[in-house]
């Protein structure tokens, strides 16, 4: 398959590489950013512009992978291509493509993506959705060679998992940066709550998060939790979140 890919960031890094590890064929890597789109292009020993005026108009696929509100301003310019274009959001509605291309679809990698690690894409879940059945079983067919976790969502399911995910990943690793700058204030290293962490985690793999909760909220342990607000009265935003937060695994378990 031949697949003109949009966008040079970190989804799009590393789905043009788990693309070419399937002998797939990046035929060309458009970015804005010409000195990023050869970057990538590299990588995947493929043409590059920083132009859609000079796009492929023959490729059998097209993958729009740039941040959401570029989506539209991305799909007008492919208004004559023959080929499938799909996006990768996990919020765009499939509609932002099908008013402007033939043949739209999302291919959509729930994972977090970093430029310095590598991921596994046989463990990533892909969610697909197309605007005709010959295209969703195009998409079908290539998901399952790059993932054993293939699933067909529909765009109001597919905001769902994306919210969840926000929660999830997002905010999860923002409180661990919080409690990264009340350790490093007081002379630890983040490091020491590493193996915590760790275990959190493996549980949840095993278990519904609201079966594994521990802490002084879900102990109803108002004494320590009024001592780390008082810890934290210097710092009203931290306390805020502390307090919320409580709050909502003692509703969750009362």
């Amino acid at each position: 398959m031949n697949i003109v890919l949009l966008g040079s960031g970190n989804v799009a890094t590393h789905l043009a590489l788990a693309l070419r590890a399937i002998g797939e064929n990046i035929v060309q890597v458009f970015s804005p950013n010409l000195i990023n789109a050869k970057a990538l292009a590299d990588r995947v020993d493929s043409a590059y512009i920083n132009n859609l005026a000079q796009i492929n108009t023959d490729a059998d696929l097209y993958i729009i992978s740039v941040k959401d509100d570029a989506i539209v301003e991305v799909a007008r310019k492919l208004a004559d291509v023959n080929g499938l274009v799909v996006h990768t959001s996990g919020t765009t509605d499939i509609k932002v493509l099908s008013t402007e291309v033939k043949h739209a679809g999302v291919f959509y990698p729930l994972q977090t993506f970093s430029r310095t690690k590598s991921v596994d894409f046989k463990t990533i879940p892909l969610c697909l959705e197309a605007n005709e059945a010959s295209q969703l079983e195009l998409l079908q067919l290539l998901a399952t060679r790059l993932s054993n976790k293939v699933y067909q969502l529909d765009g109001e399911k597919r905001k769902v998992l994306h919210l969840a995910a926000v929660f999830a990943c997002n905010f999860t690793n923002h409180v661990y940066a919080l409690a990264s700058q009340i350790l490093n204030a007081n002379g630890l290293h983040f490091d020491i709550i590493r193996p915590l962490i760790a275990e959190t985690a493996d549980k949840v793999m095993a278990d519904l998060p609201e079966n594994v909760q521990t802490g002084p909220a879900i102990r109803q342990d108002e004494g320590t939790i009024n001592k780390h607000l008082t810890m934290l009265a210097d710092l009203p935003e931290l306390q805020e979140i502390y307090q919320t937060l409580s709050d909502s695994i003692k509703l969750v378990h009362k």
